[in-house]
């Protein structure tokens, strides 16, 4: 008797516009404390740079919380690359 493989498959690859690398179909999703602690750098240095336009692109949900697309941290660590 064969049974059914129930368990979660993964969903299609889409392409990320403008960037050429691979991206889940949902995009992942980081907290404001989630990319303070990758970054290593004080919360206040990175709402100083939010205030100054210099941080990621982020989302504000309904609830105020904020979250910030890995695709867009990542394109944004990799301009700051350019800059060193």
């Amino acid at each position: 008797m064969h049974h059914k493989d129930t368990r979660p498959q993964p969903g299609p690859v889409l392409r990320s516009e403008g960037c050429g690398t691979a991206a889940r179909t949902r995009d992942e999703k980081f907290t404001i404390q989630e990319v303070i602690v990758d970054l290593k750098v004080a919360p206040s240095t990175f709402y100083r740079w939010r205030r100054l336009g210099k941080a990621p692109r982020s989302i504000k949900l309904p609830n105020g919380d904020v979250r910030i697309r890995r695709s867009e941290y990542d394109r944004w660590l990799a301009e700051r690359e350019d800059v060193a």
